[in-house]
């Protein structure tokens, strides 16, 4: 069914806004309820809102530069405040719900039978509001980068959008559709030993982290209800009052991705720093000064027994991705010779763990940034050490995974 395009390019605009108000409610809402029951601090609404902003500006990768007055940084003693300093770590949650939601615009708009003006007016729309929301948190004390704040988070959007359009753009018919029949055509085209190392490949490094991704996200759900004790008496610690404790949590919820990451690095084996000179790895943490923020009480001792035993996950995980695709291998060998069977069989493993590698890497990187002065701008963990590391395991696990014989059906 196809709509007036007025109409579809009306309706893009107003769902893209839509996706940036809800962005924005989510520490909005929380900050407002804080600003109500402190009336007397005689602090606006207005700063609320600049908050509210940076905090959403800095979700879709945005840096913030933070310039503290003088006598509040002598006030705070903490080293490093009297400089200006910049806040990178990114509350990834914001990012993830923004490219959801432009999914389901750009499958919406495609839908609707335009399949290039109406995710463009979205898109469009996004990156009108994100410029006009880092004007209104401009502020002397604490300032977004405008450069980024234009880029960035329309560019979020776009990802979504794109990958929402893109199946339903394929079968709209057209040139699209002429350049997706020419790719397909291009790759079929290619060695089909090429073909199935690749696809191997990336189907193996995907499940491998897939699966850590996971165990880290069971692992930290279990490491939060385990310190539940030690987290509310930093709750109470800060005298935030119930507005303030909401705030905080909801700040929190949107650094899960990040601290889902972070255990994932720790179980490879690096682990992550939260300050320059700290780390905190199976094997053992070492920590200087911690910001005072709840969810750190879930962090290990500084000896955990056994910790080694930890390392055995992104084993099991490369074990599973390398067995996970011995089928696939078997099928691609019975259409190879002898020598490019072998060399297929020592190659994939290889494909796995670079896969593996990049993508845990890139997880780690989006995962990193600064917090803070001073120790705080090294906070998570080292996107290069995380990767190598992993790749390295997931190399020889997967070639283990290939190699172990599948159950005969007589043991079934």
């Amino acid at each position: 069914m196809r709509f007036n395009r007025t109409i579809v390019i009306a309706m893009s605009a107003l769902e893209a806004a839509l996706a940036v108000a809800i962005g924005l409610a989510i520490p909005l809402i929380p900050l407002t309820l804080m600003w109500v029951t402190r009336l007397d601090s005689g602090l606006g609404w207005d700063v609320y809102w600049r908050a509210s902003s940076d905090i959403w500006l800095l979700g879709h990768g945005v840096d913030i530069l933070v310039k503290l007055d003088p006598a509040l940084s002598t006030a705070l003693g903490v080293p490093g405040t009297d400089a200006p300093f910049f806040v990178s770590l990114a509350p990834l949650a914001f990012a993830l719900i923004t490219v959801l939601l432009g999914v389901r615009l750009g499958r919406r708009a495609v839908e609707a039978g335009t399949a290039y003006i109406g995710p463009a007016a979205g898109i469009m729309t996004f990156f009108g509001l994100a410029i006009l929301i880092v004007l209104s948190a401009d502020h002397p004390a604490v300032s977004p980068s405008l450069a980024q704040s234009v880029v960035l988070p329309g560019l979020v959007f776009a990802i979504g959008v794109v990958i929402g359009a893109r199946g339903e753009i394929g079968r709209s018919g057209g040139r699209a559709e002429q350049i997706q029949l020419a790719l397909t055509k291009w790759l079929t085209g290619l060695p089909q030993g090429f073909r199935a190392v690749v696809s191997m490949s990336i189907a193996g490094g995907g499940i491998a982290t897939a699966a850590l991704v996971a165990v880290a996200g069971i692992t930290l759900s279990v490491a939060l209800v385990g310190n539940f004790a030690t987290i509310v008496s930093l709750y109470e610690g800060l005298q935030g009052g119930v507005a303030g404790s909401m705030a905080i949590t909801a700040i929190e919820l949107l650094y899960m991705p990040v601290f889902v990451v972070w255990v994932a690095a720790w179980f490879v084996g690096p682990g992550f720093a939260i300050g320059t000179g700290s780390s905190v790895t199976p094997m053992g943490s070492s920590l200087g000064p911690v910001p005072s923020i709840p969810i750190f009480g879930a962090l290990p001792p500084a000896q955990l027994a056994f910790g080694f035993i930890c390392l055995v996950v992104p084993v099991a995980v490369g074990f599973l991705a390398g067995y996970a695709v011995r089928g696939r291998t078997l099928v691609a060998y019975k259409f190879a010779e002898g020598r490019q069977a072998r060399l297929m069989r020592a190659v994939t493993p290889l494909g796995i763990a670079v896969c593996g590698g990049v993508l845990l890497g890139g997880l780690a990187w989006l995962a990193s940034g600064s917090i803070g002065p001073g120790r705080l701008v090294d906070v998570g963990p080292n996107l290069w050490i995380v990767a190598g590391v992993f790749a390295a395991e997931l190399l020889v696990a997967s070639a283990l995974g290939m190699a172990a014989p599948r159950p005969s059906r007589r043991s079934r």
